[in-house]
């Protein structure tokens, strides 16, 4: 009924990813930063890197796009989107007569 993707995303925090529906293509995109500064009397020292990332699954049946879900969870992102009742497998009894 529901199609569950499960992203690891260490050290970023909720407000860094961001997840979206176009159609049947869904996209989780992120940027981690990360800037590190020591002082002492002698020396200033101060690191910054930062990296993005973007990944696009294409969901193999059409999906209720109103109806999708994301959870950010000690670095585990969790999306659930609902598949088309269209789409849902149906299965017909067979009558012997």
């Amino acid at each position: 009924k529901n199609f569950i993707v499960k992203a690891e995303l260490p050290g970023l925090d909720a407000k860094d990813v961001n997840v979206s529906l176009s159609g049947d293509l869904l996209t989780i995109k992120g940027e981690k930063k990360k800037e590190e500064e020591e002082k002492d009397e002698h020396h200033h020292y101060v690191e910054r890197c930062s990296g993005s990332f973007q990944r696009s699954f294409q969901l193999p049946t059409s999906v209720k796009g109103d109806k999708v879900e994301a959870t950010f969870d000690k670095g585990v992102l969790k999306i659930t989107v609902p598949k088309a009742e269209a789409a849902e497998k149906k299965e017909i009894e067979i009558k012997v007569k």
